[in-house]
């Protein structure tokens, strides 16, 4: 048992059967068991009330498609959160300020994301509500430090205040609003989700202070998991807005939690190489919409996004999602070298993902089997010939 005390201490575990552990641990089930069995219920009524993306030139689907799924991702994170917190209560009471901001915070981005999604809401409002967010989380102390950032000179702090501000609000909105751009191919945001979530909760487990952002990152992880399942091509029901904004929020407020906001020489240089598939692909969205002279970049939606042009080399929906799946986990494994975490716990990290997802995908697509099957036998409307 040794060997496995020594693993589990590379993962930052002190005590393979402690309270903390297996708080997590059920944390991560509970979210994913739970968000997995209450979509199709959602997606039921999803389907009566008419809550549903039409298609059109920029989306897959040929027919109305429900896109609730983000209440659902929603409520599985909320469950397992409030689960984990009856079972292992947070006592520090900075620490309860700053994790229930990140909780209000994300009810908001909800609520306005599913307002978009039935009813539309213009950028401008969007915008505001954002920022308006993000300010919450900084008057409660989740905000970047612009001298912490390597590699460039230690500024006053009459200066450093103002940029560290403006930097908390470009990391917020723009990451938000990142993750919201990539959800245009089944499974993908879904599948990223699910990886930076599960990369940042090993890499928050290796400092004895963070137990709120592990317990976070560990309901997010799992709620990504459940949908996926019911998400990956051919998606029976899409996260909308709602679900988007939820998971790109959380992401980028949990790394603000003291995870990776950080210590000597990474500082944001971790959840920036850990989220660098979606940074990246609003960068060179954005800058190529400007290039065309297009004066508001994010509200003019096209076919310029990563998973747009892998989407076209592959033809496959699923081969997209799996290649960016890949990508990200490339990404996060080489976060998680530069934090310093060992390279055991960076391998097991790698297959655990690697294993979830290949889980998830193999059963949508046996229930996909399934569902073709039976719509094979069953009796044509017409009746007999």
């Amino acid at each position: 048992m040794d060997w496995l005390g020594a693993l589990a201490a590379q993962f930052g575990i002190a005590d393979l059967f402690g309270r903390g552990f297996l708080s997590v641990l059920i944390t991560f089930l509970a979210a994913w068991v739970f968000t997995w069995q209450f979509i199709p219920r959602l997606r039921d009524f999803a389907v009566q009330a008419g809550w549903a993306d039409q298609p059109n030139a920029r989306r897959l689907n040929k027919e109305p498609l429900p896109n609730a799924g983000g209440l659902a991702i929603f409520a599985g994170f909320l469950v397992s959160v409030v689960l984990a917190w009856a079972l292992r209560p947070i006592t520090v009471e900075v620490v309860n300020i700053q994790v229930l901001s990140i909780l209000l915070g994300a009810s908001v981005m909800v609520l306005v994301g599913f307002i978009d999604d039935q009813f539309g809401l213009s950028p401008l409002t969007r915008l505001l509500v954002q920022v308006l967010v993000a300010t919450l989380l900084m008057v409660n102390g989740l905000k970047m430090d612009f001298n912490a950032i390597p590699f460039l000179p230690v500024l006053p702090e009459a200066l450093n205040e103002p940029l560290s501000t403006v930097l908390t609000l470009l990391w917020i909105v723009g990451l938000t609003n990142a993750v919201n751009l990539m959800d245009g191919v089944d499974g993908v945001v879904g599948g990223v989700g699910f990886v930076v979530s599960m990369v940042l909760m090993v890499t928050a487990a290796q400092f004895s202070d963070r137990a709120a952002a592990v317990i976070l990152l560990a309901g997010l992880a799992g709620a990504a998991l459940g949908y996926l399942r019911h998400n990956f091509n051919p998606s029976r029901i899409i996260m909308g807005d709602a679900g988007a904004y939820l998971i790109g929020f959380t992401l980028a407020a949990v790394s603000l939690l003291g995870t990776l906001k950080v210590s000597a020489g990474a500082s944001l240089l971790v959840p920036l190489i850990v989220l660098a598939l979606p940074v990246v692909d609003t960068t060179q969205v954005v800058i190529g919409r400007l290039a065309r002279g297009i004066r508001n970049p994010l509200g003019h939606p096209d076919k310029t996004h990563i998973h747009h042009r892998v989407l076209a080399r592959t033809a496959s929906a699923r081969r997209t999602a799996v290649i960016l799946w890949l990508v990200a986990l490339i990404c996060g494994m080489l976060g998680m070298s530069l934090q310093g975490v060992q390279p055991g716990a960076i391998a097991l990290t790698g297959a655990l993902v690697m294993v979830c997802l290949w889980f998830v995908a193999h059963r949508r697509v046996l229930a996909h089997t399934e569902e073709v099957r039976r719509a094979g036998d069953a009796p044509s409307p017409r009746g007999p010939e």
